[in-house]
């Protein structure tokens, strides 16, 4: 006889491969999922045994898709298509995936715009309204509606909504940086409103994160956009930034995704209304 069986009769392979995979029988739901930090969020998930719905209106989701089977070969990923500012959309969206069999008990509320970069006085309207639209009533209705599916279900959940630290008012970003000041408002509502559903809904406010797609374009448009703050030259914006942070670096994109499996976790059980800031001591 072996010994993977303890004194108390349970089965130590079996723990052994809780432990290593923690989020085995979960099923999140990853909204933005083929971005830079909905994709090492997704993967980080399923390598934690998840199974992991990603969203996205974009076609390389397809690709987060492939990283994430890669990741877990015991939990095939589905994807979903859905435009976040379109409520109806949303609905669809959920009704089919319950029609699947699929409800998620957790949500990475991620997709989002940062919009364009301009002083504020010479900021566009529409450019302005399409950041709170998405940013904001986006995360919103998929919020929502993951809610009321839970409720109906009679099950707990939790939330993660990606708020950022643009909330305290970098130049340049005005709407940007009210949705995401509104973003860690709704957080903080929300756990209020769900919590007798054992709901908990919390936010990430990451700082600068790369290397990546949103890396670059931060830089090279404060680059581009005048300021008294930064340069006109991309490397020597990067510089500036980097030198704002007391750890003297960006954050990494996994260093963003755990920080989202924790909260997500039965680790953070009592944690609920709280924003996470991911800055390396940035203000």
């Amino acid at each position: 006889m072996g010994d993977s069986q303890t004194p108390g009769g349970h089965d130590t392979h079996d723990h052994a491969s809780r432990e290593a995979r923690p989020f085995t029988g979960r099923t999140v739901l990853v909204t933005g999922a083929a971005g830079d930090i909905g994709r090492a969020t997704g993967v980080r998930l399923a390598s934690a045994g998840a199974r992991v719905v990603l969203a996205d209106i974009a076609d390389n989701v397809e690709a987060t898709a492939a990283q994430c089977a890669e990741a877990n070969t015991a939990a095939t990923p589905t994807t979903v298509r859905f435009d976040v500012t379109n409520e109806l959309d949303v609905q669809r969206a959920f009704e089919d995936l319950e029609a699947q069999g699929i409800v998620a008990d957790l949500l990475f509320n991620n997709a989002g715009y940062q919009g364009r970069f301009a002083n504020v006085a010479d900021s566009d309207t529409s450019d302005f309204r399409r950041v709170l639209d998405i940013n904001v009533i986006g995360v919103f209705t998929v919020l929502q509606c993951f809610a009321r599916g839970l409720i109906s279900a009679e099950r707990p959940g939790a939330i993660v909504n990606t708020a950022s630290m643009a909330k305290g008012g970098p130049p340049n970003m005005a709407a940007y940086s009210a949705s995401k000041a509104a973003v860690v408002a709704l957080t903080r509502t929300a756990a209020k409103d769900l919590a007798h559903e054992s709901i908990r809904v919390n936010s990430v406010s990451p700082a600068y994160i790369g290397p990546g797609q949103m890396w670059d374009r931060q830089v090279e448009l404060q680059a581009a956009t005048p300021s008294q703050y930064f340069s006109d030259r991309p490397e020597e914006v990067a510089a500036q930034m980097i030198s704002s942070v007391p750890l003297r670096r960006y954050g990494s994109l996994d260093e963003v995704a755990s920080v989202v499996q924790f909260l997500l976790s039965d680790d953070a059980s009592y944690i609920t209304g709280f924003d996470i800031e991911i800055s390396g001591g940035a203000a």
